[in-house]
């Protein structure tokens, strides 16, 4: 077995006198793709957001290839982390959000260029081949010149991934995706990312609702439940075969809504 390129030891989170995540422990593979379920306020979107450095851990340790991720050594001891110790640990991961972020006054192109540029440090030239490559793979190779606003939302969200994907990681992180996006969207983005998972290069975090893609593509499902993981398995053993009752109704109130 390969190391881990991520591990969750213990981890904490609370946002006031509210408990979000009570102790987890999760260790991500290379190229392993996994898939989080679970219902609205259970932690989700947090593990990710902690992996981003978006939200701070009120406890425990997470561990990306090997560094500290919120702490780094001091004098001999364990501190807070600064920005810098921030950016370096975390500049193997890149992140789909749900709301694409794109800049709206930059075409498509010079928004894939934007951060391999100025936070790679990479030429010009180099960093718009590969941008032309990462939007053609997602099938927007005709759009370079155009702005944000003439695209629709999946054409927005498959942006996203370009630019995400331009920065060479190791682990992508998607965090509901599709949730933003008309029901006609919603496919031709799932096919990206299937496209994506597929190539198997890439460890992979999907926080999201579409279970038969979850278990098409995932090769393991987490289902998350009051800040704790419940259920982590095979997807056909989590999604088809569990004898979890919270995770029996989760799943029963997708279904009857589809």
């Amino acid at each position: 077995m390969t190391d881990p390129i991520v591990q969750f030891k213990d981890v904490h989170k609370s946002f006031g006198d509210v408990d979000v995540l009570k102790g987890i422990n999760l260790d991500i593979r290379p190229a392993e793709k996994i898939a989080l379920i679970g219902p609205s306020g259970s932690g989700k979107t947090t593990i990710i957001r902690m992996l981003m450095t978006l939200e701070e851990p009120t406890s425990g340790q997470i561990i990306v290839e090997g560094d500290n991720l919120w702490q780094m050594e001091k004098g001999g001891k364990l501190v807070r982390a600064n920005e810098k110790h921030l950016r370096s640990v975390r500049g193997e991961i890149g992140m789909v959000f749900q709301h694409f972020n794109l800049f709206p006054h930059m075409t498509i192109l010079e928004n894939c260029m934007t951060a391999p540029i100025h936070v790679q440090k990479e030429n010009k030239a180099s960093a718009r081949k590969r941008s032309i490559e990462m939007l053609e793979k997602v099938g927007l190779g005709d759009k370079l010149d155009n702005y944000p606003s003439q695209l629709s939302g999946g054409q927005k969200q498959r942006v996203a991934m370009a630019r995400a994907l331009v920065m060479r990681p190791k682990i992508m992180l998607f965090d509901e995706v599709t949730s933003a996006l008309d029901p006609e969207l919603v496919g031709e983005v799932l096919e990206v990312i299937r496209d994506i998972a597929y190539e198997g290069e890439m460890a992979m975090v999907l926080v999201t609702h579409e279970m038969d893609f979850a278990l098409d593509v995932a090769d393991r499902v987490i289902f998350l439940d009051e800040g704790v993981i419940a259920e982590d398995g095979k997807p056909e053993d989590v999604l088809q075969h569990s004898n979890n009752e919270r995770l029996q109704s989760f799943l029963h109130r997708f279904r009857s809504m589809s």
